[in-house]
């Protein structure tokens, strides 16, 4: 099978297309004959060095679409020919920058025949890191005010959904030129997140403090997140490589009795049970996952410095 593989970490450059073995099913695991995938950012900390891959040559890769081509041992609840999709979050492989996919069924739920395979594959990271932040750490209820870092990346427009969905009021930052396009997903309101009085200009925008903060840049907005918090705010950081920047006025977080939620999507507990949620969502039409771009096994390195480098809206796609 064709497959991108990584011998040692480095830019995007060392992302090669190699031909190598198909991987066979183990116990209690399917193979997948891929028909989409998505690029992450945590896809190329793996490969950067910043992670550690659990093996070496490492395919890159969390998010997948396709159908079920073989099945292992003890595997009753799906066959052969089932569409599938879903996410290696936590599995300790990844592998879905390849033709043929190996993973455990605790990390898949059944494809819906009406959902496309390319939204589905860059649905797993996008759709259950908001849905773990909003919904299992911020507990968000309908009427509140939250605040999204991010409204135009991959996690932070389908976290604008989630949030608008369930009733509550949403408030996002972002690039100018995407600011229509999270008002009709739902946003409140969208602010430019480079604008000097961006405090104020959320404090006037709405009638009370936000209850819920989602920060996927911890270090450069936290003390910016309890400042605009309301009392008693839920803030959800995810996406941590760095060190969480410092309090400057921890008497005055102190007096707001904020809640913090340090997160990882690796750790999901029940993934299977969310993405057959998240699958339902998708179907009905009540969460669209945007695609910015489509890419090839072969210009993966292109898609590794797009995500990195560049501000786009919603997901990138990879179609072996």
């Amino acid at each position: 099978m064709r497959a991108v593989r990584f011998h040692e970490h480095g830019d995007p450059d060392v992302l090669q297309l190699e031909e190598i073995e198909a991987p066979t099913p183990g116990v209690g695991e399917v193979r997948i004959e891929m028909r989409a995938a998505s690029v992450n950012p945590v896809d190329t900390y793996f490969r950067d060095g910043s992670y550690e891959p659990a093996t070496m040559p490492s395919i890159p890769g969390m998010d997948f679409a396709g159908i079920v081509d073989e099945v292992g041992p003890n595997v009753t609840e799906y066959e052969i020919g089932d569409r599938v999709f879903g996410s290696n979050l936590g599995a300790g492989t990844h592998g879905s920058a390849a033709e043929f996919l190996v993973t455990p069924t605790e990390q898949i739920a059944r494809l819906p025949e009406g959902v496309p395979f390319k939204t589905a594959g860059v649905a797993g990271v996008a759709a259950v890191t908001p849905w773990r932040a909003l919904i299992d750490h911020a507990s968000i209820e309908p009427g509140e005010y939250c605040l999204i870092h991010g409204g135009n990346g991959g996690v932070g427009h389908v976290g604008v959904q989630i949030a608008a969905g369930v009733g509550a009021r949403v408030i996002t930052t972002a690039a100018p030129q995407y600011h229509d396009r999270l008002t009709k997903l739902g946003a409140h309101a969208v602010f430019d997140y480079t604008r000097d009085d961006l405090e104020d200009a959320i404090a006037s925008a709405v009638e009370e403090p936000p209850s819920v903060i989602v920060d996927h840049m911890p270090e450069r907005y936290l003390q910016f997140d309890c400042d605009v918090a309301a009392h008693g705010a839920r803030i959800v950081c995810y996406r941590n490589r760095h060190r969480i920047a410092e309090f400057t006025d921890l008497p005055a977080v102190g007096g707001k009795e904020l809640q913090f939620n340090v997160m990882s999507a690796t750790n999901t507990p029940e993934l299977a049970t969310r993405l057959r949620r998240i699958g339902r969502l998708l179907e009905d039409g009540w969460l669209d996952i945007e695609i910015a771009g489509t890419y090839d096994l072969s210009e993966l390195p292109e898609a590794h410095r797009r995500v990195r480098e560049e501000s786009i809206f919603g997901k990138l796609a990879v179609v072996p």
